[in-house]
């Protein structure tokens, strides 16, 4: 009986998992699940929205099915992920500002030539919806783009019925910004169908990945359901962002995926009434950005081969009313396995999420 599985393989920040084509003999196949490294953006704001930096990794608890994580990697903003040990000797005693806000406390200085940055996604909606503003919604990605933090890279999609790669991820601004000034508005919105490709796409980069989405109305063809898509992305490591018009409230179920899918990814959803609330959206994507906490760990023994929750709380009288918004949880892929002859591995495949 020959029995070919296809398996995800996502970047070592994320988790990884191998693929293989296997040939079995027994009916009854071994359940294996290899989880190597599960990477959070977690951000961190006070009771007036402002947000709290320099904090250290001593001031996280991460719990994954109730197991308490030992955090593996740590990195504040746009500086490198390090080990433990790593960030013990690169932040002085002397610089613990757990539990002040961004007014309160300088970052920690680091050198231009080993800051990371975060791999960024635009996806823009250039469906038959977006014939009116469409060049108010260009500006506002544009002036964008040129604010990212020069560590950022940023690779420009378009959609409509299909997905464009209009630039490819680059530390270039310039291409980037041909590419937006380049869309026109066209076809019927496929939006989900899109955004998953696009997830594809950002899953097998290292780093922190996030994708900012801007939708002027609802999804009118795809095929792929957002709840898959979501979880595709929670799965992969990837905050979703997303920027709709006005349009999509006349949509409540849009308004409602929307808020979902960005909160389940720790990332955020916004509704703009018109250009200035564009700008002022995208404005607060790159402040998020600027102050996203990165944190890693390698889940300890869990016998729990479906969906994995992860919570992340902070410790300490000074951060109770903190709030801590990350993503909420993984599937780990299966791989399944016999002790008989086992093929050489196989290339891996375009990840599918979908029932």
């Amino acid at each position: 009986m020959l029995r070919k599985v296809s398996l995800l393989v996502l970047i070592p920040l994320a988790f990884v998992l191998t693929d293989q084509t296997v040939t079995k003999a027994q009916d009854s196949p071994d359940l294996h699940v290899v989880v190597n490294m599960v990477q959070l953006n977690v951000a961190v704001t006070d009771k007036n929205g402002n947000y709290v930096t320099g904090l250290r990794p001593k001031d996280f608890v991460i719990t994954e099915d109730g197991i308490t994580e030992k955090t593996a990697t740590f990195a504040e903003g746009n500086g490198p992920a390090r080990s433990l040990m790593e960030f013990e000797e690169a932040v002085p005693a002397s610089a613990d500002g757990a539990g002040k806000n961004s007014s309160d406390v300088s970052p920690v200085s680091i050198s231009s030539s080993v800051v990371s940055g975060a791999n960024v996604f635009l996806l823009f909606d250039t469906s038959d919806y977006m014939y009116r503003g469409f060049v108010f919604a260009q500006d506002a990605i544009a002036e964008f783009v040129r604010s990212l933090d020069s560590a950022d890279k940023v690779a420009f999609y378009s959609y409509s019925r299909d997905l464009s790669r209009a630039a490819i991820l680059t530390s270039n601004r310039g291409e980037v910004l041909k590419a937006v000034r380049s869309t026109v508005a066209g076809d019927e919105a496929a939006l989900y169908n899109a955004l998953l490709m696009t997830l594809k796409d950002a899953a097998q980069n290292t780093g922190r990945k996030v994708v900012v989405v801007f939708s002027n109305g609802p999804d009118t063809s795809s095929v792929v359901p957002p709840e898959d898509v979501a979880e595709f992305a929670q799965s992969a490591g990837v905050s979703i962002y997303m920027i709709s018009t006005q349009k999509a409230r006349l949509e409540p179920v849009s308004t409602a995926v929307f808020d979902r899918m960005t909160a389940a990814t720790g990332g955020k959803a916004y509704f703009a009434k018109d250009w200035k609330d564009e700008h002022k959206a995208f404005s607060s994507i790159r402040d998020d950005l600027a102050h996203l906490y990165s944190l890693s760990y390698y889940p300890k023994p869990n016998s729990n081969t479906g969906w994995r929750a992860i919570n992340v709380r902070l410790v300490g009288d000074q951060l109770k009313k903190a709030k801590v918004r990350t993503r909420n949880g993984y599937r780990p892929q299966p791989s399944r396995f016999s002790s008989a002859n086992t093929a050489a591995p196989a290339s891996p495949p375009a990840p599918v999420v979908g029932r």
